[in-house]
């Protein structure tokens, strides 16, 4: 197993001190041990990828009932600064809720020679999960991190997390803590 870490949309507009969206304080509750998770991530070498809500102001998008956020160029389309990238990191901006969906993250997944991604991050049942479910299509191990994860109501997480934590796709996607993660990552490098 060689594995990266994903963040999706852990961004000032959605979980920075002044953002004020219905997801807000559960992706704030996040941030300590996705926080945790990264340090130790970083002191093993592996990959940390940050995958970034960039909307265009008059994005298709907000047609719908969702609020304008994380507009391109602007400091709410940033990595919320608790989580600042450090060197090496990589952050990918996307348009759509897939950090696959149009973006280079496949080749930079194979160029680094990796095998499997653990990903956290808002919302778990939309951005998220078309990540994890875009993972697999591009044949890569697929694990939802879900204490790192949150959704804008604790039952859509709950129920997100629930719909794979027994799927057929196991072991090829699985549902897992920080910390069975990191378990698996260590007994895996032994091998």
């Amino acid at each position: 197993m060689r594995p990266a870490i994903v963040v999706v949309d852990m961004l000032e507009d959605t979980c920075g001190r002044a953002a004020a969206l219905p997801i807000t304080p559960h992706a704030r509750g996040l941030l300590p041990v996705l926080g945790w998770l990264l340090a130790e991530a970083r002191s093993s070498r592996l990959p940390v990828i940050f995958a970034c809500d960039s909307f265009l102001e008059q994005d298709f998008i907000f047609r719908g009932r969702m609020k304008p956020h994380s507009i391109r160029g602007t400091a709410g389309a940033a990595v919320v600064a608790d989580l600042a990238p450090e060197a090496g990191d990589v952050v990918l901006q996307k348009r759509r809720f897939s950090a696959f969906f149009k973006t280079d993250l496949d080749q930079t997944l194979r160029t680094y020679g990796l095998d499997t991604v653990a990903i956290g991050g808002i919302n778990s049942h939309v951005c998220v999960m078309a990540t994890a479910l875009d993972a697999i299509c591009h044949d890569f191990h697929t694990i939802l991190l879900e204490d790192l994860c949150a959704a804008y109501k604790r039952e859509i997480h709950e129920n997100a997390m629930n719909a794979h934590r027994n799927s057929s796709l196991s072991p090829l996607f699985r549902v897992l803590t920080s910390d069975q993660f990191l378990e698996t990552y260590a007994h895996a490098k032994e091998t």
